[in-house]
């Protein structure tokens, strides 16, 4: 393999992820030289990318790898390299944390650590986050909702007629229902194809990602490049051992090394930490020991509500949220988690975890099933973690709290039966859909247990920031998309404003 020379720009982001890219979006108008790094290419058009057997029968977007998981056995993880990384396919849900996810909340099984500052810290940056990725939603109706300084952008996806009966339904026995907040332009996406966005890939059509948003107004500003097709291999420090000095990039065949002011890694909690263990022996940033530790990856399950008697005939079904067992278990015992609609989940949805079945079986089970995601925060282990042998990722993931998410899913199925629907059906996600992945770089207030200060700045390594879901502290039990955005806008300005 040729070596080409170096070049040097003010400030190198490795990922084009929710992080990376809101981090550069953030930073594009302080006129620093700034190149983003992914690895992969942008996602084009194709029938592919509304055909529901291409993509979850065939897997034709998936990743051509293989991780080990904790027994050592391979598996193809739903991890996902095109510009605007895993939020290609994300179900486009843009909820902050709640106030309570900040302070040490006491599950059935641990208590979590907290973060290095308040909500009202994030608050602001939330916001400006919101408005970046143009989001849908109301205000008013779910009571763990926290303090907004501003309302959202837009109002919220309409209910289908189907989701809308839904919402009377579960009202009636006691749930309080919520428009969830949401990136996506309905319009836009339904004029391409009457398909679902829920894990769906998007080519343009709607759907607010990071490419679309972030990457879009950061390549509005002169001073920002980005490069496809451009691996990192490792990230290199100047002699003293301190500042990174460079990263070595594979970039169409030739590799070649490009230094930088500041590096910012966001290749996602996996990759990111993976990149530092095999940046250095025993890992850069890592003299806590927790770099690739406290991996964390929300248990949730699927929970299919079946009424013989109705039909749900909605297209894309994924507007309705439940935060009824959020902060409690609805009795005043420990917290539960959250319970949002999943996009609708056809026939060839469900064949691709039941392969057995006929489709025309699993046709008539769907036409009357409203789909559910019940999700509970997954705790910081040590032992839950990413480790690497040369190129080989290793995911050994601690599942915790997992009483708590059993009594989520019969609380769920409780409530449901009551609403009318006699049978309910419930299966629990597994180790390749690690789309809420967080937690290997956690930011903290002591270099002594955390990597990275509450700037997401290495405490080892002044000029290298770590801004994905790696930062989180906690995983909470909502998506964290949001939350990596508001905080990514918060170190951008914090960079502007120290290290330029």
């Amino acid at each position: 393999m040729r070596l080409s020379h170096q070049e040097t720009v003010d400030v190198l982001i490795i990922g084009s992820g929710m992080g990376g890219a809101t981090f550069a979006a953030g930073l594009a108008s302080s006129g620093a030289k700034i190149l983003i790094l992914e690895r992969g290419q942008r996602l084009t058009d194709s029938e592919a990318a509304r055909d529901a057997r291409a993509i979850f029968q065939r897997g034709v977007f998936r990743p051509r790898e293989s991780w080990l998981d904790g027994t050592g056995a391979a598996f193809n993880p739903g991890n996902y390299y095109y510009v605007g990384g895993n939020t290609k396919l994300y179900g486009a849900v843009l909820i902050r944390y709640r106030a309570e996810d900040f302070v040490p909340i006491a599950h059935r099984e641990g208590t979590t650590p907290g973060w290095p500052f308040a909500y009202e810290e994030l608050e602001p940056w939330y916001t400006r986050a919101e408005q970046l990725y143009n989001v849908r939603g109301a205000l008013g109706v779910d009571s763990t909702e926290p303090h907004h300084s501003q309302p959202y952008p837009y109002p919220p996806v309409p209910d289908e007629p189907a989701i809308a009966a839904v919402r009377r339904r579960l009202a009636k026995v006691g749930l309080n229902p919520f428009s969830l907040p949401l990136g996506v332009d309905i319009d836009r996406w339904l004029a391409r194809a009457k398909t679902p966005w829920d894990a769906f890939p998007d080519a343009g059509h709607g759907k607010m990602d990071a490419e679309s948003c972030a990457i879009a107004c950061a390549l509005a500003h002169d001073n920002v490049e980005l490069r496809t097709g451009a691996q990192v291999e490792r990230l290199v420090t100047a002699p003293d051992g301190k500042r990174i000095a460079c990263v070595e990039v594979i970039c169409a065949g030739a590799r070649t090394t490009i230094g930088a002011k500041i590096v910012v890694l966001a290749a996602g909690a996996v990759n990111s930490a993976a990149l530092l263990l095999r940046s250095k022996d025993g890992g850069l940033a890592n003299r806590s020991d927790a770099v690739g530790r406290h991996f964390m990856n929300h248990n949730a399950s699927a929970v299919l509500a079946i009424d013989p008697r109705i039909v749900n005939d909605s297209v894309y079904q994924k507007t309705l949220g439940i935060n009824d067992f959020y902060l409690d278990d609805g009795h005043g015992g420990p917290p539960l988690g959250n319970i949002q609609l999943l996009g609708r989940v056809t026939a060839p949805i469900l064949k691709s975890s039941m392969r057995l079945a006929p489709e025309w079986a699993l046709r008539l089970m769907s036409r009357h099933a409203v789909d559910w995601y019940a999700m509970s925060e997954d705790l910081p282990s040590a032992d839950s973690r990413v480790t690497v042998d040369g190129a080989t990722i290793r995911l050994d993931w601690k599942r915790s709290n997992w009483a708590t998410h059993l009594a989520l899913v019969a609380a769920l199925k409780e409530r449901l039966r009551a609403a009318g629907y006699p049978i309910v059906l419930a299966k629990a996600f597994d180790r390749r859909t690690p789309s809420h992945q967080c937690g290997t770089v956690r930011i903290g207030l002591d270099a002594a247990t955390s990597p990275l200060d509450p700037y997401c700045r290495a405490f080892d390594h002044p000029n290298l920031f770590v801004v994905d879901a790696s930062f989180l502290p906690t995983s909470a039990a909502v998506n964290p998309s949001l939350t990596i955005a508001a905080q990514a806008l918060r170190v951008a300005d914090h960079v502007a404003k120290t290290d330029l």
